[in-house]
């Protein structure tokens, strides 16, 4: 599906597998859910406990779902990300949340996802 978007044409690919995973046809372990966002743990984890939080709505990044998505939105999928975090009582001793954008930060999917790592120290955030 194409939008336009601000003065940029964004191409958002419905066919990706978290849409397909928001509209019920692949299944995954979820961890929470409400109006704004699904949660669920990555099935390739690189931590104890790696969980994957998707906004209901097809944005390719964080650019284009803050310059495009309702403020309702915003700020119901950020409250579902601390949700999470709180539900797993990562606030002590503490968690990562990562949001890759693009081919140069290894964007795979191309659908706005956040990470949320912990379980266990986490080393650095890049490797040189």
């Amino acid at each position: 599906m194409e939008k336009e978007r601000g003065s940029k044409l964004m191409i958002y690919d419905s066919e990706n597998i978290f849409a397909k995973i928001l509209r019920g046809e692949i299944a995954c372990d979820k961890v929470y859910e409400d109006d704004f966002a699904l949660a669920f743990n990555d099935i390739n984890p690189q931590a104890p406990i790696h969980i994957l939080v998707i906004p209901k709505g097809d944005y390719v990044s964080m650019a284009d779902f803050t310059a495009s998505a309702p403020a309702e939105l915003i700020a119901g999928f950020f409250r579902a990300v601390g949700h999470v975090a709180r539900a797993l009582e990562l606030e002590q001793p503490g968690y990562r949340i990562l949001a890759n954008s693009g081919a140069n930060a290894h964007q795979e999917v191309p659908h706005l996802h956040i990470h949320i790592f912990g379980g266990k120290k986490l080393g650095p955030m890049l490797v040189r």
